[in-house]
């Protein structure tokens, strides 16, 4: 038997004992999530959704309320107006997808127009003018969701090549829970899903898949030194002896993340929420969702092997 790891923390819980609770609360989390992606729908961004986005810096401090309502009057699909930055007079205006290019570049122009109009030239300065067609938008969109597939693909493979078979469905269906649970937190809140939150979600496939790999080489240890002893048993003494890394390198991340999030700005707020609901669902994945099907996948194997070397028992089952 190997000598047990020590960190900073030492625990002894019997995490196998809540896995049973866990999973059935994780299921229904995914079902509802499921639920509200089929009725709600994500708030797609411009880059998913099609349409444009007008970054205006002014010489002076301008009431969005206002803005907003001149473009309105001006009929200019307007999606959103919103500040940005720390000198509160830049502002990022949101315009809606039409049926083509053309009408975007039509209502680009008129808001060009409207402020023009309404404070005069000399006194704005539009920084960025970036356009989406709707239809390269529903191809990003594509792209994006394919993106992911191919990762998780990708480390199916790596996991099943370096461990063993029977932990690549653990890690997987961990994956998808951190994802569908960060795509139900945007749904809940409405945030703009766009190509920062996809680059955020494979931040977050990376930061899980590395975190259960360092339980499965625990486990892998101590499966190798008792190969007979109960994989509940290894399971729940791997977890023990990694969770003091993995609260330490879990706080780190969070404690950035959540900075980033609540004081970094309009800009990458999106990014770093997702990044920090997706550190704390990373976290629990590893815990109790990898391990529960890792022990189901081993008991599966072991039922097998045990029916090849007698035959003649389970043909009389």
């Amino acid at each position: 038997m190997s000598t047990p790891r020590k960190g900073i923390f030492t625990f002894n819980l019997d995490y196998v004992a809540m896995f049973k609770p866990c999973i059935f609360a994780s299921v229904a989390m995914m079902v509802g999530f499921a639920a509200l992606f089929f009725t709600k729908g994500l708030n797609y961004g411009v880059d998913f959704r099609g349409g444009a986005e007008i970054q205006v810096r002014f010489t002076e401090v301008v009431n969005v309320t206002e803005l907003r309502s001149s473009m309105e009057a001006a009929s200019v699909p307007i999606s959103s107006v919103q500040s940005i930055g720390d000198s509160e007079n830049e502002v990022l205006l949101k315009v809606q997808s039409g049926q083509n290019e053309g009408d975007l570049n039509a209502a680009s122009t008129m808001v060009g127009t409207v402020l023009n109009q309404k404070y005069g030239a000399g006194k704005f300065e539009i920084l960025k003018n970036d356009i989406v067609g709707p239809k390269a938008g529903a191809q990003l969109r594509n792209a994006g969701f394919q993106a992911m597939a191919w990762a998780l693909l990708a480390i199916m493979i790596y996991l099943a090549l370096r461990f063993d078979v029977k932990y690549a469905p653990g890690a997987i269906v961990a994956l998808i829970h951190d994802v569908t649970f960060i795509i139900g937190m945007f749904i809940i809140t409405q945030k703009e899903f766009s190509l920062q939150t996809v680059a955020a979600l494979l931040a977050i496939i990376g930061y899980s898949v590395n975190d259960t790999v360092v339980i499965y080489d625990r486990v892998r240890e101590l499966e190798e030194a008792s190969p007979n002893e109960d994989m509940n048993k290894i399971i729940n003494r791997a977890i023990n002896e990694t969770m003091s890394r993995t609260i330490l390198t879990a706080s780190t991340v969070f404690i950035v993340c959540a900075v980033m999030w609540l004081m970094g700005g309009g800009v990458i707020q999106d990014f770093f929420f997702a990044l920090t609901i997706g550190t704390v669902a990373g976290a629990y994945s590893t815990v109790f969702i990898a391990s529960p099907i890792t022990i189901l996948f081993d008991r599966l194997g072991r039922k097998k092997a045990a029916q090849q070397a007698t035959p003649g028992k389970a043909k009389a089952v």
